[in-house]
């Protein structure tokens, strides 16, 4: 999962930078919103969390656009804490607002809430959806897989859920975590074990030769990309 962090207090935005990062995420970072456009133009980012007031721009404005033509979830950070200001920060589109000072670990649950809120209005549009990817038949409305010789190939629920973000977000590297906020309903997991467990057995029965998967792939260091090209058949 990659977020930008949009300040032009590097006394905010560094410290918040450096305890994302710990906590497993991958962090780009900007003073201005012209450094942002920078970043967003380069690289693709899952969340922007945008202060307010910058140099160049407003942050309200910023963010009509982000959350408007880019489809990006923000989160707003903000002095500003009347309600009137907070309302006024909703009505732009963001997706949650963090009043200054505020505790990194905060900051963190609620980008884990705002993706798991996207996630579950993402992934119910695809189980109309026929996907097809390397010869393989993944029929989401049927909750079925299909192999190259179109021979059933049975999934638990978790398997299921696993399958759908994956092919969701192919040649994206997903890391661990954002993996676990993709797959959950609510507050509950559907994983009961390590995701890693849940790759190597969806990898059974996906992979011609599982120790040497060209599907499933490790991006090690930032958890697995799904290698295909996926299509939608009706």
């Amino acid at each position: 999962m990659r977020v930008l962090v949009v300040d032009d207090h590097e006394d905010i935005r560094v410290p918040l930078a450096t305890y994302l990062r710990r906590c497993g995420l991958q962090v780009a970072t900007a003073g201005s919103a012209a450094a942002m456009h920078a970043q967003l133009a380069g690289s693709p980012v899952d969340l922007v969390v945008l202060d307010i007031m910058l140099p160049d721009a407003s942050g309200l404005d910023l963010c009509r656009t982000i959350g408007g033509a880019l489809g990006l979830p923000v989160i707003l950070l903000t002095a500003r804490a009347t309600l009137g200001d907070r309302v006024a920060g909703l009505q732009t589109g963001a997706d949650d607002y963090v009043v200054k000072p505020f505790e990194p670990s905060e900051l963190l649950a609620r980008i884990h809430a705002v993706l798991r809120r996207q996630a579950r209005t993402v992934l119910p549009a695809a189980r109309s959806s026929c996907l097809v990817f390397d010869g393989w038949t993944f029929d989401v409305a049927r909750r079925e897989l299909r192999d190259r010789a179109g021979q059933d190939v049975p999934l638990s629920e978790v398997e299921f859920q696993l399958l759908l973000v994956l092919v969701q977000h192919a040649n994206e590297v997903l890391s661990r975590e954002r993996l676990l906020d993709l797959t959950q309903r609510g507050e509950q997991s559907v994983f009961d074990r390590s995701i890693d467990k849940q790759i190597s057995r969806l990898r059974q029965k996906l992979e011609a030769d599982p120790r040497k998967p060209a599907l499933i792939k490790t991006a090690w260091g930032n958890g697995y990309i799904f290698v295909a090209n996926v299509s939608a058949r009706a």
